[in-house]
């Protein structure tokens, strides 16, 4: 079984969480699942290669912005919204209802 590595919430750098969430891709998934408690991979973003979203989620993962843990054969994905919000108050709403606009 593979374990992810995620950074602690004090070590999440602001310029690494912007970076990640620059990209369409990766900024969809994060609304996705700001709109849920979790989802998996291929609930994410499911007309994606699987490749690809291998690597969006990873980009996410270690920029501190998702938790994947491993259930059975599914890895769930949840929005770390408690840690962001926490090291950047604020950020992830503002960055949410921009989007939405």
């Amino acid at each position: 079984m593979r374990d992810f590595t995620h950074p602690s919430p004090e070590s999440l750098d602001l310029a690494t969480v912007l970076g990640a969430l620059g990209d369409a891709t990766r900024l969809a998934i994060v609304r996705k699942l700001a709109a849920t408690e979790s989802l998996s991979c291929g609930d994410v973003c499911a007309h994606t290669p699987r490749s690809t979203l291998t690597h969006h989620l990873r980009i996410l993962r270690e920029s501190g912005i998702i938790h994947t843990t491993k259930q059975g054969q599914t890895h769930l994905n949840t929005l770390r919204r408690d840690d962001l919000n926490q090291r950047f108050p604020g950020l992830l709403a503002t960055i949410l209802a921009q989007n939405a606009a």
